[in-house]
């Protein structure tokens, strides 16, 4: 019997490889980074919009950071931005979400993933989801004057050659230009 529980997982594991195999395959199809124009104390890379963790330990229950960017896209940097102004996570089926109560964001609130349209108990996410794009690089919260912004300080990560900083909405008018100014771009997919 024990053999049989053994085999019966090793199969199931192998479905699960299959599984994510062929979603890797999804998320790489014309997705992007949104990273930071400003490369600010990461000249060689920059900073992009990221998931905590990495893999199966990918934490999309925790607020998003800005990380420096990988030399080659991964599922927990790879974006999609659509028409209505989402940004999607195409590897985590889920959307960049400002928290907010009733709709309403304030400054300093954070970025977090939830469920594209998300309609739950104090979680209205049609007015938290959608991003306007400005000529300048600023993302702003739908129509409000909140900015993508990152923090003014950085912190190493597990790696001492990797940096983090927080990422929050703020005030554009008071938030600094090179901490709030980003480009959709394009970052050779890990083979």
């Amino acid at each position: 019997m024990k053999n049989k529980s053994i085999q019966v997982f090793a199969i199931c594991l192998a479905l699960v490889a299959l599984a994510n195999g062929a979603q890797a395959q999804q998320w790489a199809k014309d997705s992007k980074v949104l990273r930071l124009l400003d490369r600010l104390d990461r000249p060689q890379d920059g900073y992009c919009v990221d998931v905590v963790g990495v893999g199966l330990a990918s934490r999309t229950d925790l607020p998003l950071i800005a990380h420096n960017c990988s030399s080659q896209r991964s599922p927990d940097e790879a974006v999609r931005i659509d028409n209505s102004g989402l940004i999607r996570f195409p590897a985590f089926k889920l959307c960049v979400t400002a928290m907010g109560i009733n709709g309403l964001a304030l400054p300093g609130s954070a970025i977090l993933l939830r469920r594209c349209g998300e309609l739950s108990s104090f979680m209205d996410a049609s007015d938290l989801q959608e991003f306007s794009q400005h000529p300048d690089g600023r993302l702003t919260l739908g129509t409000t004057n909140l900015c993508l912004t990152v923090g003014s300080n950085s912190a190493r990560t597990y790696s001492t050659q990797h940096r983090w900083r927080a990422l929050y909405l703020e005030d554009c008018a008071t938030t600094p230009p090179e901490r709030s100014r980003w480009e959709f771009t394009t970052i050779k997919a890990k083979q």
